[in-house]
């Protein structure tokens, strides 16, 4: 018998860390499972070359109609709920969730939901320029979850996103690189961080636990495993 809900990704942004995404939720459903089970999957996986030229001219809203446009295809195709496998672009999950009539699996959440059951109340916040910048994250993180965000200076998150953009969407991954996310990872903690928000699906191809002096709470992980928990529940 197959109880198991069908998961709706919307991936591509970029395909390396969709990639990451589809390997945890399927390793996650065969651990639980055992056997030959897998994860029930529909992906609808887009271009991300436009999209990334949508987010640089500020053109949040055609993104979005996009996006939401692969949700409803998503639900269309049978999916059950909707998994945005981005943190940047859901800067637009308003839009996506307001698409359809599936529930939308919001990437905050189970971040809230771990620093809260750790007892972290202050947490340091890495991602792209525009997750920094933009307070979609940290609001909602604030607001449903009770939990402060640091930001790193400045000059470091232009770092942190060049590097994001320039070698870890393409796959590049660098020992120097490392070094200067190491750094900002101290540079958090020193400042009272609990813990280090990786708040782009990309960074855990470039530090673990042991480049933080705090725990990591990586938001891909604890995304994808929100969705093998919906997806295995009794509908």
């Amino acid at each position: 018998m197959n109880s198991m809900r069908t998961i709706g990704m919307i991936g591509g942004m970029s395909w390396e860390s969709t990639t990451e995404y589809y390997r945890l939720i399927n390793r996650d459903v065969r651990t639980r499972l055992g056997g030959l089970n897998s994860a029930q999957v529909l992906l609808h996986s887009v271009n991300f070359a436009p999209i990334e030229q949508l987010q640089r001219d500020g053109q949040w809203n055609i993104a979005g109609i996009r996006l939401a446009d692969a949700a409803r295809h998503l639900e269309a195709g049978g999916a059950h709920c909707i998994v945005l496998c981005t943190n940047t672009m859901h800067l637009v999950a308003p839009q996506i969730a307001a698409a359809v009539s599936v529930p939308f699996m919001h990437i905050v959440d189970p971040t809230g939901i771990e620093a809260q059951k750790r007892g972290i109340r202050k947490v340091g916040f890495i991602g792209t320029a525009f997750s920094m910048r933009e307070s979609f994250f940290r609001d909602r993180l604030q607001e449903r979850h009770g939990i402060e965000t640091l930001l790193p200076e400045p000059a470091e998150q232009a770092v942190i996103h060049d590097i994001i953009y320039r070698e870890l969407c393409l796959g590049i991954v660098n020992d120097d690189s490392r070094k200067q996310y190491r750094d900002v990872l101290h540079g958090l903690a020193a400042r009272g961080a609990e813990a280090i928000v990786l708040g782009c699906t990309e960074i855990m191809l470039l530090v673990n636990e042991a480049d933080s002096p705090v725990p990591l709470l990586d938001t891909t992980t604890l995304h994808a495993r929100a969705a093998v928990d919906f997806s295995l529940a009794q509908a």
